[in-house]
């Protein structure tokens, strides 16, 4: 059984700081006006696993609290954006972004707070298959790839290897490596999540040679056998200058960020997602479902949350317990 997560101290002296902050303001944001306090609005961000987050989310909020949820489809920093001027109530998974805290938290504009870590320890990386490190050993080196680049060229790459990326509107120290190691490869971008690993997972199950990005948590790690490529462990201040990277991605304790007065108001739906943490696995669990399966995301939660009551009960706000 996994112990209740209280409102963490962070949030609240957070939103006591932003309270003040909003009392000394003449203007009233028109979407706080017109909010129905019976609905809560989810920025949905575009990978699967924060689509699991809010599947299960959604899914308990509506079934066992009688909310209505909005999952309103945005990239990562438009979310914050949102937050910003009343139009959501909550980024369920949040990938660092100190810069977006700076402008719209408490030191800032005060109209964001941070909520605490959701549980996932998220982690980015470079991956290839196995069979491509026993075939050429070293290959998951920076020396390896440079030697080994012409392995992974496509004709979207022309003469240089390809890396394979998702969605360009993700943040990625990507091209910054590839200058640093003077690694001859072409970043092609498949156009979200969901294209990379179709064709990632289609040149596997074909041997073929595939270098792409991707990151724990991630459904599709558990299911081939890859191998990440070893870059110098991240250290503060590695990566400072986007053009010129020398180290590996940082690891995240991915966590909730609200809108500041979605927090200050409390309630069942801000208390259910405040105490709200499951893990890696957990996550992995409903992604599958969702993308491996193709099952609804709905169905997915609905399996998730009937299979996992002893994951789950320990979310629901006091008054509320499940049997």
């Amino acid at each position: 059984m996994r112990m209740k997560k209280t409102r963490s101290l962070l949030a609240k002296a957070a939103v006591l700081g932003t309270a003040a902050l909003l009392a000394t303001s003449c203007a009233v944001r028109s979407t706080d006006i017109l909010r129905d306090p019976g609905t809560v609005r989810i920025a949905l961000n575009s990978w699967v696993g924060y689509e699991a987050d809010a599947a299960v989310i959604k899914h308990l909020l509506e079934e066992e609290l009688d909310y209505q949820v909005q999952l309103v489809q945005l990239d990562e920093q438009p979310s914050w954006q949102a937050l910003d001027q009343g139009a959501v109530d909550v980024i369920l998974e949040n990938w660092g972004h100190e810069d977006l805290m700076e402008i719209y938290g408490p030191g800032g504009n005060g109209t964001v707070v941070d909520g605490g870590p959701n549980g996932n320890i998220g982690h980015i990386g470079w991956y290839m298959p196995e069979y491509l490190v026993e075939e050429y050993p070293g290959i998951n080196t920076p020396e390896g790839l440079k030697e080994h680049a012409d392995v992974f060229r496509t004709p979207e790459s022309g003469d240089k290897g390809q890396f394979l990326a998702g969605a360009p509107g993700f943040v990625t120290s990507d091209q910054g490596l590839i200058n640093h190691y003077g690694l001859p490869f072409e970043i092609v971008y498949a156009g979200s999540e969901a294209a990379q690993l179709t064709e990632v997972r289609q040149r596997y199950q074909a041997g073929e040679p595939v270098l792409f990005y991707s990151q724990e948590p991630s459904w599709v790690q558990s299911e081939l056998d890859l191998v990440r490529v070893e870059f110098p462990e991240w250290t503060e201040g590695c990566d400072s200058d986007p053009e010129d990277i020398a180290c590996d991605y940082p690891r995240y304790d991915l966590n909730k960020i609200y809108r500041a007065g979605f927090a200050e108001e409390g309630g069942d739906a801000f208390e259910l997602i405040d105490n709200w943490t499951w893990d890696n696995e957990d996550q992995n669990a409903v992604a599958r479902l969702i993308a491996g399966e193709k099952q609804d995301p709905e169905e997915a939660a609905a399996a998730w949350v009937e299979e996992n009551p002893d994951v789950w009960r320990d979310w629901m706000p006091e008054g509320h317990d499940v049997p």
